[in-house]
């Protein structure tokens, strides 16, 4: 498989279904894309039933090209990341991994067009995280979540109104941001520097105001991100967390016990905003963004620096501080759910705590005028089927006084 046949197959690929995010290349099985959150096959002219260990490594030396520190890390370590753009079609991130000795290809199909924070029709609060001057943000979800969409939509809002230099350490540049008022530097781990931590050590001498770390993966790269932020810089990164109060846990089990302390409370001075996020199905089809907001004020700090207990969890201080714009998965459920914008049962798979959300979504359907419950199996049985064997008929001589 030579470069143009591949280009030629991710085209076919990219255009087989409508919102293709993901294109996957697996032995013994077909080339595939991931549309609206399913896998389904593709069909080329030359039909291929099941890919060969042979195709599917041609296709990743072809991926990764001639960048060797990419081809070393793919031998050494087992899989690799890297980037492909595909002529001005599209871009890809792409992770390469072995698996029973062969080879197997993610590409996630990278949006283009820088978001905005407008479009994404995010809730105003997030609109002050540009605002900020130093400290720490973290945005935080599962793979595919949307977190890097999100920070390119707080990028694009600081490059308009902020006359700022802006470094980022990325693996690998998704969104290649334009130069505006402010200056923007984009350094590709593997490629500008070969370790978030080593980056972003170097990163501090480079006198940027705002520092994009594609992810916190180790202690190293935490403790100079928190430098940074307490130096006046605003640090923006990435978890993989799956909500407010383990991303702060996460933080802390990095570190061992006797640093915690001091972590803790280097961590109460610098987190500004934690923003998790969850994709979900929307009812008319594509996916939508359910939001987790928390900030920083006294109960926040606090919490972080003795850590949770009852009465004071992170999700009650976010939900007792819901009139200031934050806001619980379990929020964010009840409103999309009440906006028609997800299913009841969508909304009750990705929320936090169920039964809170049962009943808000019982109110809704009561201020709707809808029934909250089924009552059509309820029926007066005949007395025939009660000497079958099913249960007395009710009796008909009570009356209502």
């Amino acid at each position: 498989m030579r470069r143009p046949e591949l280009d030629y197959i991710l085209s076919l690929m990219l255009d087989s279904q409508p919102e293709v995010s993901d294109l996957l290349f697996t032995v013994d099985k077909p080339p595939q894309v991931e549309s609206f959150g399913e896998l389904k096959p593709v069909s080329i002219e030359m039909p291929v039933e099941k890919l060969t260990p042979f195709q599917t490594e041609m296709a990743a030396l072809n991926l990764v090209g001639d960048n060797q520190w990419h081809l070393i890390d793919l031998l050494r370590r087992g899989s690799c990341d890297t980037a492909y753009t595909l002529t001005d079609r599209a871009r890809f991130r792409i992770n390469i991994f072995s698996q029973r000795g062969n080879y197997s290809i993610v590409l996630r199909k990278l949006n283009t067009v820088i978001p905005t924070l407008e479009s994404l029709k995010f809730p105003d609060i997030i609109k002050q995280i540009p605002r900020e001057k130093t400290g720490l943000v973290l945005v935080t979800g599962a793979t595919g979540s949307g977190k890097s969409t999100t920070l390119a939509a707080v990028l694009n809002e600081i490059n308009h109104t902020k006359a700022v230099h802006i470094i980022t350490l990325e693996d690998p540049v998704e969104f290649v941001h334009p130069h505006d008022k402010a200056t923007f530097n984009q350094r590709e781990l593997g490629t500008d520097f070969d370790t978030f931590s080593s980056g972003l050590r170097a990163a501090l001498r480079q006198a940027p105001k705002v520092v994009l770390v594609g992810e916190m993966r180790d202690r190293e790269t935490v403790k100079i991100a928190l430098s940074a932020a307490e130096t006046g810089h605003l640090v923006l990164s990435t978890l993989h967390t799956i909500d407010a109060g383990q991303t702060i846990n996460r933080i802390l089990g990095m570190f061992e016990t006797d640093e915690q302390e001091q972590i803790r409370a280097r961590l109460a001075d610098t987190l500004r905003w934690v923003i998790s996020q969850r994709l979900v199905p929307r009812l008319e089809g594509g996916r939508h963004a359910m939001l987790e907001i928390m900030g920083s004020n006294l109960r926040t700090q606090e919490t972080i620096r003795l850590g949770e207990s009852e009465g004071k969890s992170f999700y009650e201080i976010i939900e007792a501080s819901q009139p200031f714009g934050w806001r619980t998965f379990d929020f964010s459920a009840l409103e999309s759910y009440d906006a028609g914008k997800i299913s009841e049962e969508v909304a009750l798979l990705h929320c936090t705590k169920r039964g809170p959300v049962m009943r808000g979504i019982d109110n809704i359907r009561k201020s709707r005028g809808e029934s909250t419950h089924d009552m059509s199996s309820l029926r007066m049985r005949s007395g025939q089927e009660s000497k079958a064997g099913a249960p007395p008929p009710i009796p008909t001589t009570l009356k209502l006084k």
